[in-house]
């Protein structure tokens, strides 16, 4: 009968984590039970990402990891290694300039004391980029699994709509500036071809009259 021996793992052992966060790669040594929240919290000094229940029910401590939604809180940190996370702080410009996300909440006052904000941001990022134009119905599907004492979800609704309003605007203006510079390109090009032909036939007329 063969013998199965386990072979016991320090308490204090401790696990290299490289995660890309927001666009930056990020490494830590963690131990084996280390959660996500704790991880971006602790580890990596991004306190946007806000714990509450710690039993996955709240929402606050969403966070996308390959764009998908999940609870940080019942993530363990070894479980991610290698994956790319966005928080709250990656939902803003490289200048700081809020996203079109956060602006639609800030302008339809969809946070009160904003502590389960950051996840509503979140999974508004994540509905948008899979439905750019969802019905409220979509839209209260996407949030249901996420809780707010405060402001009795209508703005927040009503935020994700405006999230939806401004994202195409933005789609549409990158759209009409690509168009613009694209026929700015081809009028350049033809007014250099033509000014090729010009010189061309200058050149045969000189060529006539010269002969004649």
């Amino acid at each position: 009968m063969t013998e199965h021996v386990t072979t016991p793992v320090a308490a204090d052992a401790t696990h290299d984590v490289v995660v890309t966060v927001n666009g930056v790669a990020r490494a830590a040594q963690v131990p084996a039970r280390r959660l996500l929240s704790d991880l971006l919290r602790h580890d990596l000094r991004l306190t946007g990402t806000h714990v509450g229940c710690e039993h996955g029910v709240c929402g606050a401590c969403t966070v996308l990891v390959e764009g998908e939604p999940i609870r940080s809180c019942l993530t363990f940190a070894v479980m991610v290694d290698g994956a790319g996370i966005t928080t709250v702080e990656g939902l803003a410009g490289a200048d700081g300039e809020l996203g079109p996300v956060q602006r639609a909440f800030r302008e339809c006052h969809g946070l009160q004391c904003g502590f389960c904000t950051p996840g509503f941001l979140l999974l508004a990022t994540d509905l948008l980029a899979r439905r750019p134009d969802p019905t409220e119905v979509e839209i209260a599907e996407a949030l249901g699994g996420n809780l707010c004492r405060c402001t009795g979800y209508v703005n927040i609704v009503r935020s994700v709509r405006r999230a939806a309003e401004l994202l195409a605007e933005e789609t549409a203006g990158r759209a009409g500036t690509a168009a613009a510079e694209l026929l700015v390109e081809e009028t350049a090009a033809g007014e250099g071809t033509g000014d090729g032909r010009d010189a061309e036939g200058a050149g045969d007329a000189s060529t006539r009259e010269a002969g004649g």
